[in-house]
């Protein structure tokens, strides 16, 4: 699991969970429950970091405004 910030939400347009990582443009993924939303969004950052590695572009610290207990 990652420390950036994740926000769930419900799209009537998609029927589906939405989960966007704010601090990450453009990573977004969704799915038929918010677990699964989640899980996708996981693979995704994952992707998403990798992808900037490779092309020399700056990775964002994670804000750490999330406690997880």
């Amino acid at each position: 699991m990652t420390k950036y910030e994740v926000i769930i939400y419900w799209s009537e347009d998609d029927q589906a969970f939405i989960a966007e990582v704010p601090e990450l443009p453009g990573c977004i993924a969704d799915g038929k429950s918010k677990e699964e939303a989640l899980a996708n969004v996981e693979v995704i950052i994952q992707e998403w970091l990798e992808t900037a590695k490779q092309q020399g572009r700056k990775i964002p610290k994670p804000k750490g405004r999330l406690v997880f207990a």
